[in-house]
């Protein structure tokens, strides 16, 4: 028979870490979010993404879309740091040692814990030297203004640093496909940065997600 104690790791129950239920904690009446760790969380209402891209359109114009990719990059450097340090505490080791299955597992759920909708890594081009990552229900696509192109730079921004930092190569991202377009789903190709300028220009093209694959890839 298996006892509780063949169960524990470090007398701890492994399990999904970012989980909802146990990583967000918080004192409504106070008006305070925290992490399992006790560090602090911020909610972002709908109003305030709203607030920003109507802002920074009116500030700065088409460099609008510059300015929420690089703060994107910011956030991501930060968001992996914390990431990895999470979780080699709670694994007890480090995030290049971690099993990809529990990986990708925890990363989707860190992703839909903070609110970002659903994400998940296609890897049909990893022999061409991409990957292509691909979200649902976006805040950012929901909330952003009609545009030509796809719109959540922010997101962009993210995925960039987050997966420069964990490769450690100089990693760029950019968006093909939109829900604030129409599309099912948010699709993002990443690949190092030469190659991911003619990937923008395409996109300014206005050419769809697989018309853009294709040129990529010829």
């Amino acid at each position: 028979m298996i006892s509780v104690a063949d169960l524990l790791t470090n007398n701890r129950v492994p399990g999904n870490y970012f989980a909802a239920d146990t990583y967000i904690r918080g004192d409504l009446e106070l008006g305070i979010l925290e992490n399992r760790r006790g560090e602090r969380l911020i909610a972002i209402p709908e109003t305030m993404i709203q607030g920003i891209y109507s802002g920074l359109e009116k500030e700065t114009g088409q460099a609008s879309l510059l300015v929420l990719f690089n703060c994107g990059k910011w956030w991501g450097k930060n968001f992996y740091t914390r990431f990895r340090e999470e979780l080699t505490d709670y694994y007890g080791t480090a995030l290049a040692d971690l099993p990809m299955v529990d990986f990708l597992q925890c990363l989707q759920q860190c992703w839909l814990t903070y609110g970002w909708g659903k994400l998940e890594l296609d890897h049909s081009l990893h022999n061409r030297g991409f990957l292509l990552i691909k979200t649902w229900n976006s805040p950012f696509a929901a909330l952003a203004p009609q545009n030509k192109v796809p719109y959540c730079f922010l997101e962009a921004g993210v995925l960039a640093s987050f997966f420069s930092q964990l490769t450690g190569r100089d990693l760029h991202c950019v968006q093909t496909t939109c829900e604030s377009m129409g599309a099912e789903y948010n699709q993002f190709l990443i690949g190092v940065a030469p190659r991911m300028k003619k990937a923008e220009e395409l996109v300014a093209q206005q050419l769809d997600h697989d018309r853009i694959v294709e040129a990529l890839c010829a």
